[in-house]
């Protein structure tokens, strides 16, 4: 069945349906940090349990992508999505049911593992659901999807968590993905491989071990720092395992055999630098999204909700560019739009690195809409840039190893970012004359910091703590800030410009006739 003969609201509807069930597996991500202190206590965990609350999580979802994309083309984009969707469901309502720590990681798991089916399928279907003329649009609201989660769950999270019973925080995701599964059963058609892709068993595992471990070894350098021989060793052996697989995908192809991706897509300009100019806009907004918690918990005293409405200035800017991000495309061109997106999330999170202890709220919320609204701008139109060299024939692979190199930005802005933090701040704050174990103490954390403070008794430690904070906050947005402008010279070389988008325009206009006229 060709998509294109369905009619066009059931196409959008379809959408609105997928794109519910990314806000739910977005959400994930990031909810779960606000809710570690309720968690420790209500289910009795230790420190190396709550580390895997989140860790778990995020290492299924990366080893999981490329196999349920696999999956996906040889069995039925849509039926997989049914599956991952119910398995979602279901396990989440068994990470808040969870009698201990074990059993919440295990659902925790298999969590990630049906996240990971739902993002990569969400969209392998746009590709199938969408010509080429309409999918910029289409990309743009599962881009306000995919990325409204960062900065929305811990929104969500916040308000639950002061007001409800912290298993909410779950629950929630089992009537939306009720409505994703109804849209989808009722409006999506099923799609697969004309011709089912082969199964590259050594690939699987290689993909699968090797992004493992290269994403355990970043989450590692963001909790005990980048010189940790453990550290270390899980990014080297990422990097190595990679580098086989891709020499083995290599081999395949060479050969007229079928490997598990095709690795010629990075020929394309377009491809690599909307693949990887979308890594490094969200690296950016990760840098807003890891800091102002911190600052807004930590040094002005906000509970989780008090944080999370913070944000909405953020959300604000990136849903107003997700929607107009196609228009501008079409009228300036991919390069243009994007480079001027990246330049506006620099601009945003610049001004946001001269904050003080003095700042008020309206500073704020005005530097942090204009860094929402610049990476909604690049984000969208970045995976645009990368997707509109799928065909249909083999989405779901090609669209899990977009996501795949996607999902890497957030966990290297938080452990970049984090190290940088952590520096900055050990080296800010004043502990001369004070007690090696108390130094020890204060420097470890801002909020061990300020709880040190508070128990001596001492205005002037506190101060020197939250200046310290401050401080090193802004160092981590001006390397944010450094690493979005980065991105403008590769959009400029690599993305499309004006004519394209003309192009594409025009076949959009023509296809709307043609609907209308049919």
């Amino acid at each position: 069945m060709t998509t294109m003969n369905r009619p066009v609201s059931g196409r959008w509807l379809a959408l609105g349906g997928i794109s519910l069930g990314l806000l739910a597996a977005g959400l994930d991500i990031t909810v779960l940090s606000l809710a570690l202190p309720t968690l420790a206590g209500a289910l009795n965990a230790n420190e190396s349990q709550l580390q895997w609350f989140v860790t778990a999580y995020t290492l299924a979802l990366t080893a999981a992508m490329l196999p349920a994309g696999l999956i996906g083309d040889r069995l039925g984009r849509k039926r997989v999505m049914l599956v991952a969707l119910a398995v979602f469901g279901a396990s989440s309502a068994g990470c808040a049911l969870a009698p201990n720590a074990a059993v919440f990681i295990a659902a925790r798991v298999a969590l990630g593992l049906a996240g990971a089916a739902m993002v990569v399928m969400a969209l392998s279907i746009i590709t199938v659901l969408f010509d080429e003329a309409e999918r910029p649009r289409a990309i743009g609201i599962w881009g306000a999807a995919n990325f409204l989660a960062l900065p929305l769950g811990p929104i969500v999270g916040g308000w639950m968590l002061s007001n409800l019973w912290w298993g909410w925080v779950f629950i929630v995701n089992v009537p939306v993905v009720v409505v994703g599964i109804l849209a989808v059963a009722a409006l999506v058609p099923e799609s697969r491989s004309v011709n089912r892709p082969a199964i590259d068993w050594l690939g699987v595992a290689g993909s699968s071990a090797g992004l493992t471990l290269f994403m355990y070894g970043v989450i590692e350098a963001g909790r005990v720092g980048w010189g940790d021989p453990g550290t270390i060793g899980a990014l080297l052996a990422g990097v190595l395992v990679i580098a086989a697989f891709a020499a083995w995908e290599l081999r395949l192809a060479s050969t007229g055999r079928t490997p598990l991706v095709d690795l010629s897509l990075f020929r394309s300009p377009s491809f690599t630098g909307g693949v990887v100019l979308a890594a490094m806009g969200i690296f950016g907004l990760a840098g807003l999204l890891f800091t102002l918690p911190q600052l807004w918990q930590g040094v002005q005293g906000l509970d989780a909700q008090g944080a999370g409405v913070r944000l909405l200035p953020v959300i604000g800017g990136m849903v107003v560019a997700a929607v107009l991000a196609d228009r501008v495309a079409v009228r300036v061109g991919a390069r243009i739009t994007l480079a001027f997106g990246l330049l506006l999330l620099a601009a945003g999170l610049g001004t946001g690195s001269t904050l003080t202890l003095a700042s008020g709220d309206a500073f704020t919320a005005g530097w942090t809409f204009v860094s929402g609204l610049g990476a909604g701008l690049g984000l969208a139109t970045a995976a645009s840039a990368a997707m509109v060299e799928l065909d249909a024939e083999r989405s779901g692979v090609s669209s899990a190893l977009v996501q795949a190199v996607i999902k890497l930005g957030p966990a290297f802005g938080a452990a970049v970012l984090g190290s940088v933090m952590n520096d900055a701040y050990r080296n800010g704050v004043t502990v001369t004359g004070l007690p090696a174990d108390l130094a020890a103490t204060i420097q470890s954390s801002v909020f061990a910091g300020l709880a040190a403070a508070h128990q001596a008794g001492s205005d002037a430690l506190a101060q020197s703590v939250k200046l310290a904070f401050v401080g090193a906050l802004g160092d981590a947005l001006r390397i944010a800030a450094v690493i979005a402008v980065a991105g403008v010279p590769v959009a400029l070389a690599l993305l499309p410009g004006r004519s394209a988008s003309a192009a594409a325009a025009g076949a959009q206009s023509g296809h709307d006739r043609a609907i209308v006229g049919g």
